[in-house]
């Protein structure tokens, strides 16, 4: 065997998505940030999300993890994520996938009933209370950086199914949040091809007519995800509802969607439908949920902003050494629209809006 490059790599889902951590092989990525690092990665090792993502060795249904040496002396470790079509500067169950991993290889040392950490992601630190017991970590709680509402109540208008009210939030990343129920969704699992098909209309239409900038940061991305939400409704003391995240380029994420969830708090509060300190349990299209809640308000410059926390579980499935051998014709890897409903398109993965 001789292979050119060769990754260590721990497989693992949180509440059904899959977001695989790299703890090997990577030593570090230049940068004075983790967000420089990320970039970095995107526009110059971009080979290594392939090699992970693309097939012949990944699929469209999988997220990877870099595991990376903390640049905040307040950190423990740091990690940039990257999916199908994009690095995020934040994702949920990206961030339960590498809690549990780090503390349940061993990497980092767990402390039970509760470790304490803090990661840095591209987006900034994230503190995390990890429930432990018996060498397993039954619960990932993360406090995320500030979500906010870009526009509420607007109306856009998409190919082949005219005007619809949307609002947009950012919590990591940068949704178009839709309301399912009054395009006759009911967000189950046998309606998951129609709704993909939709919203990835949906989402280059709400880019292209509602900008929607970071206000601190101009190179996080606009609109990139659309969020599908059913109503919300009060039972037990508590705030219930169920939604389902287009994962670009077309497939539904499995879980309830960290950064979804946190986009969508952010909204619900701009709109009074929430308040801070009350529990929202968010389902998923496959049935598993996220018991979320606000901790906090701040501003980011001028615009109003929440804290959100979110929490879930994360199993680790196996681990593996994932290689490239230097006479593979594949060394990108390959999409096609058969499973990746659209070919990957290299412009959206450089662009930044």
């Amino acid at each position: 065997m001789r292979w050119s490059k060769m990754l260590s790599v721990v497989g693992c889902h949180a509440e059904g998505e899959i977001g695989n951590v790299v703890v090997g092989g990577l030593i570090d990525i230049p940068g004075h940030t983790v967000f420089e690092k990320m970039m970095h990665l995107e526009e110059h090792r971009d080979d290594l999300r392939r090699m992970c993502l693309f097939e012949p060795r990944g699929s469209a249904n999988q997220s990877i993890n870099f595991v990376l040496p903390a640049v905040n002396e307040q950190a423990q470790m740091a990690y940039i994520i990257a999916e199908s079509t994009e690095y995020p500067a934040m994702s949920g169950s990206n961030t339960m996938c590498v809690a549990t991993v780090l503390l349940e290889t061993g990497i980092l040392p767990m402390v039970e009933p509760v470790t304490e950490l803090t990661l840095e992601a591209p987006a900034g630190l994230i503190k995390l209370r990890c429930e432990c017991s018996q060498g397993k970590v039954t619960r990932v709680e993360f406090v995320n950086q500030p979500a906010f509402a870009n526009h509420l109540d607007k109306h856009i208008e998409v190919r082949g199914l005219g005007t619809i009210k949307v609002d947009v939030g950012y919590g990591g990343m940068t949704y178009v949040i839709v309301d399912a129920a009054s395009l006759g969704f009911n967000i189950v699992p046998d309606e998951a091809r129609e709704l993909c098909e939709l919203g990835q209309r949906i989402k280059v239409a709400a880019a292209e007519q509602l900008p929607s900038p970071h206000p601190l940061n101009p190179l996080i991305k606009g609109i990139t995800q659309t969020e599908f939400v059913m109503p919300v409704r009060r039972e037990s003391g508590r705030i219930v509802s169920r939604n389902t995240v287009i994962v670009s380029p077309g497939r539904c994420d499995r879980s309830p969607c960290g950064t979804g969830t946190s986009a969508r708090l952010a909204v619900m509060h701009a709109k009074g439908e929430i308040e801070v300190g009350e529990l929202f349990v968010h389902g998923s299209i496959i049935g598993s949920t996220f018991e979320s809640r606000i901790v906090g308000t701040t501003t980011l410059g001028s615009r109003p902003a929440v804290i959100p926390s979110v929490a879930g579980q994360a199993w680790i499935t196996y681990t593996a050494q994932v290689g490239m051998d230097p006479t593979d014709r594949f060394q990108d890897g390959f999409t096609l629209s058969d499973t990746w409903q659209e070919a990957v398109d290299e412009k959206l993965i450089k662009s930044r809006k």
